[in-house]
């Protein structure tokens, strides 16, 4: 994976531990050893940059780098709901397979005004019998809704999205910095100390890449529009976070938005692109807002091509780029075998996390950038990267994987896995248990 350092401009130098590897047609274990030992070495730079340590060492450990590709939250006497809802998931067509992605009421009522289909299982499995996957896909993208044909690789690679994605960097670095940033309250224990993130993500990269954040002590505010819900991640990716609701469509909420924005440090946001846009906050207006702004942002099928608009999760960009194809036949399988773990999710999380922090560094000379990054685009990598052997590490974590200390939710006790990363004289923890959406104030702490 010497991508993933060359974006970043580092050289491959940290310590692994641990053994094992995760079952998949490709390397996913290395992936993710490859995106934390990224987002360690970027700071154990920014600690050298600030004068604060002098070539920390860094260690990753390969099984717990796994296990956080995973859910990283083990409840005590609750369960987390289930990651899917009852419509979601694979369905045959007439001429190969679709996969539906109907976890939000909007996405799930697109789905099934195009198949005429009750929500039941049965009901769209009938109904999705009758269409060609490619058109089905279509015309559920034309309602509003996210699904995604699967294609092989090499379909993919002469599809006009995916030959644009295939030109497109790991991390598309851009300037848009007008003055030298200000500094912060860094210590050699907690290098982003004092740093303000505003989050503007959804499931999963985003919300990821500001845990992580998180866990080097950053302050990081969450927001979401009214009545949006994830449930099912929520309790995994809020990890020392605040969380509030803003109405980015009520003038009030407006002029909170903007406040915030204009004292924030950094910005990740995962909206499509031209959405901020369509809000009235393209870049122009940001920099207006807030010109010492570093930003990370995320889009699902890449910043490029017809598809760079529309609406994707990890799932379907599985689907639609060949790797769930490839994994079915590596398994033998009958139907599409994705990766064990949303892989491309958390591994762009991590990347963004090690991108901000990269540029935190330059902005110490005045010289930071913005960077954007794709679950498409990863998926390019990750495909040039297939595994020789079956993995022998087990999906689920075991004891010693958690550590025991008590974290108090609002959904009940839990554990959480130990943190993968190690940077020495830099421990990576949370402040705060995890917290439910809008249950924070609109306003920094």
């Amino acid at each position: 994976m010497d991508e993933v350092f060359a974006s970043l401009g580092l050289t491959r130098d940290f310590q692994i531990s641990g053994e094992g590897a995760l079952s998949s047609r490709f390397q996913v274990t290395n992936l993710a050893v490859a995106a934390y030992g990224a987002v360690g070495q970027a700071l154990a730079g920014l600690l050298e940059a600030q004068g604060l340590a002098q070539h920390p060492e860094v260690q990753v450990n390969r099984v717990l780098a796994s296990r956080w590709y995973g859910v990283s939250i083990q409840p005590i006497g609750w369960e987390m709901p289930p990651l899917w809802d009852a419509v979601a998931g694979l369905y045959p067509c007439k001429d190969g397979w679709i996969r539906l992605h109907t976890n939000q009421p909007h996405h799930r009522a697109a789905a099934l005004s195009v198949l005429n289909a009750a929500p039941k299982r049965e009901a769209v499995a009938q109904a999705a019998l009758s269409w060609r996957a490619e058109e089905l896909e279509t015309a559920i993208t034309l309602a509003g809704g996210v699904a995604a044909k699967m294609r092989t690789a090499a379909e993919w690679a002469t599809h006009p999205q995916g030959l644009a994605v295939a030109q497109e960097p790991l991390i598309n670095w851009f300037s848009s910095r007008k003055t030298k940033p200000k500094s912060w309250a860094a210590t050699p224990k907690r290098p982003l100390n004092g740093l303000k993130v505003l989050d503007l993500t959804r499931v999963l990269a985003g919300p990821v890449a500001t845990r992580t954040l998180a866990g080097f002590g950053a302050q990081v505010l969450r927001i979401d529009p009214p009545e949006w819900e994830e449930p099912n991640v929520i309790p995994d990716v809020t990890l020392g976070k605040r969380c509030t609701r803003l109405d980015l469509t009520h003038p009030k909420d407006r002029a909170t938005f903007e406040a915030l924005l204009s004292e924030a440090d950094i910005l990740v946001h995962g909206y499509r692109n031209g959405a901020l846009e369509g809000l009235g906050y393209g870049l122009t207006e940001r920099q207006s807002l807030n010109p010492n702004l570093i930003e990370a942002s995320l889009n699902a099928y890449g910043w490029t091509g017809p598809w760079a608009t529309r609406r994707g999760f990890d799932s379907l960009v599985q689907m639609a780029c060949g790797i769930a194809e490839s994994g079915m036949h590596w398994a033998k399988a009958t139907a599409p075998t994705p990766l064990p773990v949303q892989a491309l999710d958390h591994a762009t999380g991590y990347l963004m996390a090690a991108a901000i922090i990269n540029s935190l560094s330059a902005a110490t000379k005045g010289t930071a950038k913005n960077a954007r990054l794709s679950l498409a685009r990863t998926a390019v990598m990750l495909m040039q990267h297939e595994q020789a052997e079956r993995g022998d590490l087990p999906l689920k974590p075991i004891e010693p994987d958690f550590n025991p200390e008590i974290e108090t939710t609002p959904w009940g006790t839990a554990r959480r896995l130990h943190p993968a990363l190690k940077i020495e004289g830099c421990p990576m923890y949370w402040e705060h248990p995890a917290a439910a959406l809008g249950s924070s104030p609109a306003h920094w702490a």
